[in-house]
């Protein structure tokens, strides 16, 4: 059993960080996710694991920071919310048509513009349609515990050098911000050269040696045969995640009539309104999808054939709910209900909505 602590979910992820053995970390603070940094520095881990933990001057400058220590092959993350990754899109795009491995934590906060510092959920289309420019994808992991926001950094990083991909964590603010008991994994040694060389393989940047030529990391190719081949070598990497990292959590969903879907802390909101409307007697369940991209396709396609219909719950004007009505392809009802400008709903909300949507239309 690991060590139990109460903590913030952005303390946790600084703490999972420095516990999986990250090398390094590049960002700059900004709400609703400053406290990853600001507990980095205090933890100063570069004097018991040899981290790198460095404010950068910009956004901008932190991305370009990860994506040339992930060109050594070093695992080394950022975070930001919704504003900062924006301006990391170009980075991070650099960074997918290099196929570098690195994570990114996106605590989201409203908009569009600078917004509010108020939780939200409006950054599941840049996060799960590239973001960027180019027919790039990140693996999207979302979470909805503090407890998970310290597990997927681990999962994040493992996932990252499966694929040699970048992979996102992306919650939103009031997971970022709130306090639950969380159990801390034990300390992984960083890797030493040797491992990260066997690591790595042949496609890290270590220099010209004796035994190796120079090896330059670039997504740039003027051939337009070649850069073909490379972006089809991409898709085919992305349906591979497709078929083998799928990730969601069906609750009460055997017998369901009705199904909710959402993910983050709209998930847990969705959980107790299953709980309050199966009591009343109506047969209602819940999909979380863990992984935005990829998305549980075959999981609600599967369900859309035997229910009377979905209801996604998102604290955004209804991003997901595009990806929930392809994978029922008509097969069923889908209708979504949200809040946004930080604004939660709750779960009487949501069960109200479910009625004047699909149980009672």
């Amino acid at each position: 059993m690991g060590e139990l602590r109460l903590m913030k979910g952005n303390e946790v992820i600084a703490e999972a960080a420095i516990r999986y053995g990250c090398d390094g970390y590049f960002g700059y603070p900004i709400t609703p996710q400053s406290e990853v940094i600001e507990l980095l520095m205090a933890q100063r881990p570069w004097e018991t694991t040899g981290m790198v933990v460095l404010q950068a001057e910009s956004e901008i400058a932190s991305i370009h920071m990860v994506y040339g220590a992930a060109g050594c092959g070093k695992r080394v993350m950022t975070s930001s919310s919704s504003p900062g990754i924006s301006l990391m899109a170009e980075g991070i795009s650099y960074i997918a048509g290099c196929e570098l491995p690195c994570v990114i934590v996106n605590v989201q906060r409203g908009g569009p513009g600078l917004g509010t510092i108020q939780p939200s959920q409006a950054d599941y289309n840049q996060a799960t349609k590239g973001g960027g420019h180019g027919d790039y994808s990140l693996l999207v992991l979302a979470p909805a515990s503090v407890q998970e926001m310290h597990d997927f950094v681990g999962l994040a990083f493992d996932l990252a050098y499966k694929y040699r991909n970048p992979v996102m964590i992306l919650a939103d603010g009031v997971i970022g911000q709130m306090m639950e008991k969380v159990e801390l994994m034990d300390q992984r040694p960083r890797w030493t050269d040797h491992q990260l060389k066997e690591i790595t393989g042949n496609w890290a940047t270590y220099g010209k040696t004796r035994d190796r030529e120079k090896h330059v990391i670039t997504s740039l190719e003027l051939d337009s045969n070649i850069m073909e081949d490379n972006n089809l070598r991409l898709q085919a990497k992305y349906k591979r995640m497709k078929e083998e990292d799928v990730r969601y959590e069906a609750i009460s969903c055997e017998d369901a009539e009705y199904v909710l879907v959402a993910f983050g802390c709209a998930a847990r909101i969705c959980q107790k309104t299953v709980q309050i409307a199966r009591g009343q007697g109506y047969k209602i369940g819940l999909l979380r999808p863990i992984t935005l991209f990829p998305f549980p396709e075959k999981a609600i396609a599967e369900m859309a054939g035997r229910i009377k219909g979905f209801l996604t719950v998102e604290f955004n004007a209804g991003q997901m709910v595009n990806d929930v009505r392809l994978a029922a392809n008509g097969k069923t009802k889908v209708e979504y209900f949200g809040r946004m400008g930080g604004i939660l709903p709750t779960p009487d909300e949501v069960e109200k909505a479910l009625f004047q949507t699909l149980i009672g239309g």
